[in-house]
């Protein structure tokens, strides 16, 4: 029998994605957690690693190109700058019609000149003219305040930044008889061309970075793909039941994701070869516990009619024990005694491989109250130096199942509490509904508790407690995983919970799905004696 589970025809599979997929929850979407680089799926460190670098070098590439520009302007701008000196020049010494009507030094109006240019005379180390042209085509003066850095231009036919008011100039000083002449061109023109090409370098990466983002994200989807399918093979492997029984692991990575030459190749290839590995092991280890389980079923059943053999001698030599000496009548009752236990431990071996050959339950209406109830008056006569407790709920609930299979788990729970808890111990059983479609069965002690290390193997088989929970009373180890087992076979759960003082284990089992069972016997708290 396969244990591993397929689709049915007509399903859909979940898209494969790079892990288990979950349900979406608040908290995992957290401003703190989204931008926390751990938690970032590779294909998004991909794309953000790769839109990144294409902005670094986009900005290196503006930045260098506003660099070159700049200097390209400069030369050019330098170069118009000495041609308007010449003009000036020229103009100094061949003064233009009606120059002299006009404001400012009279080599500024000199044809050619264009809208922009400065020109100021420097005599005695004061700048006593200086205008520009205005966009009329006329020289407007320039403030004294404003002229006087011009001044400070020294006369080495080079060309030299100079600020006049809020505008920066390139100038150069010539020297004439009268002192010094001042040509300049306003570098507004240079910083214009480099701000329009700032802005359209913006413009164009913004664009670039936003269509090399999308079609980043589809080319890393594409080459991620086959590392979804290897994700989703893993996936679906990790939700089969491999814990027990029989596994057809059948699930294997495509042959298109195994190519040796790729990464993900290899990966899928190592995959498919883990896999091979883990299939072999399960099988190995089904074929080793159907063997041991059929070994544990057959030896349990062949034992159990020598055990009945040598109980029934045991017990006819109760007929003449008063003619047998002491010690032979007290060894055949130790014999009877041990022989009881032994067909207890039998009996017990082959229900838990009965149940874990997958035989199938019988299934009834149980009315778990009554159990209960039964359960309970047999515990008080095994223990009458206990007090036990019983509650019981108004409605009835009925579970569907194997009656002797459950009210073996009640009794083992209370045997199990009569057991490993001193005389006068509170032992409470009781019934409660547990949500619309199940019930839960409770057993509770103040006895002196589980300690805390036994508790992750109590339910384990042959699991032995300390001196406060011994096996004084002949207890054989498998109460309690026959408790489990028998939970599990009904799709139930078991559970315990203990500290000094409380112990309470907690069965939840599935109600009949049609009418309730029979009325129980009684309701509300029944006390018994002790």
């Amino acid at each position: 029998m396969s244990s591993s589970r397929r689709p049915e025809p007509g399903s859909r599979r979940p898209e494969p994605g790079l892990g288990p997929r979950r349900r979406w929850r608040p908290a995992d979407w957290t401003p703190r957690r989204r931008w926390r680089l751990a938690d970032w799926t590779l294909r998004r460190r991909l794309l953000a690693q790769t839109v990144l670098l294409l902005a670094v070098l986009i900005l290196v590439v503006g930045v260098v190109s506003e660099l070159l520009l700049r200097e390209f302007l400069i030369d050019r701008f330098d170069a118009q700058l000495l041609a308007a000196n010449d003009r000036s020049s020229i103009a100094q010494n061949e003064p233009p019609p009606h120059a002299e009507n006009g404001p400012g030094p009279v080599f500024l109006q000199a044809r050619g000149q264009g809208v922009g240019t400065l020109g100021a005379e420097v005599v005695n180390g004061r700048a006593t003219a200086a205008a520009i042209i205005g966009t009329s085509g006329q020289p407007e003066l320039i403030p004294t305040a404003e002229a006087a850095a011009l001044a400070a231009v020294p006369v080495d036919g080079r060309v030299h930044n100079v600020d006049v008011g809020d505008q920066a100039y390139r100038v150069i000083a010539t020297a004439t008889p009268r002192g010094t002449n001042i040509t300049g061109l306003p570098l507004s023109q240079v910083d214009d061309i480099l701000w329009q090409l700032g802005v359209i370098l913006a413009v164009v990466a913004l664009v670039g970075l936003v269509a090399a983002g999308v079609a980043g994200a589809a080319l890393v989807g594409a080459a991620l793909r086959p590392l979804r399918r290897v994700a989703a093979t893993a996936s679906r492997v990790a939700e089969l039941p491999l814990a027990r029984g029989e596994v057809a692991l059948a699930e294997r990575v495509p042959d298109v994701d195994t190519n040796p030459h790729t990464e993900v190749g290899q990966v899928g290839a190592a995959l498919n070869r883990m896999l091979g590995h883990i299939a072999g092991a399960l099988a190995a280890r089904h074929e080793s516990e159907t063997r041991v389980r059929r070994f544990v079923a057959d030896a349990s059943h062949e034992l159990r009619t020598p055990l009945a053999a040598i109980r029934g001698y045991a017990e006819l030599t109760r007929r003449g024990r008063d003619d047998l000496p002491d010690d032979v009548a007290f060894a055949m009752g130790r014999v009877e005694s041990e022989s009881k236990r032994m067909t207890a431990l039998v009996e017990d071996l082959l229900l838990l491989a009965r149940l874990d050959a997958g035989r199938q339950v019988v299934h009834e209406p149980v009315d778990l109250a009554r159990l209960l109830a039964d359960a309970v008056a047999d515990a008080h006569a095994a223990g009458p130096d206990h007090r036990w407790l019983l509650r019981l709920p108004d409605e009835p609930l009925t579970a569907l199942g194997d009656p002797n299979q459950l009210h073996q788990v009640v009794a083992n729970l209370l045997t199990n509490a009569r057991t490993h808890t001193p005389a006068g111990t509170t032992v409470t059983a009781a019934l409660a509904a547990h949500g619309p479609h199940a019930a839960e069965v409770t057993v509770t002690d103040d006895g002196p508790g589980i300690p805390p290390r036994l508790l992750p193997e109590v339910f384990e088989r042959f699991a032995r407690g300390d001196s406060s929970r011994s096996r004084a009373a002949g207890s054989t180890g498998l109460g309690l995983s026959i408790v489990a087992a028998v939970v599990a076979a009904h799709h139930g759960t078991v559970q315990v919970r203990s500290r000094p003082g409380q112990t309470v284990f907690t069965v939840v089992l599935p109600l009949h799905p049609g009418e309730p069972g029979a009325p129980r016997p009684g309701g509300g708290l029944t006390r018994g004696r002790g």
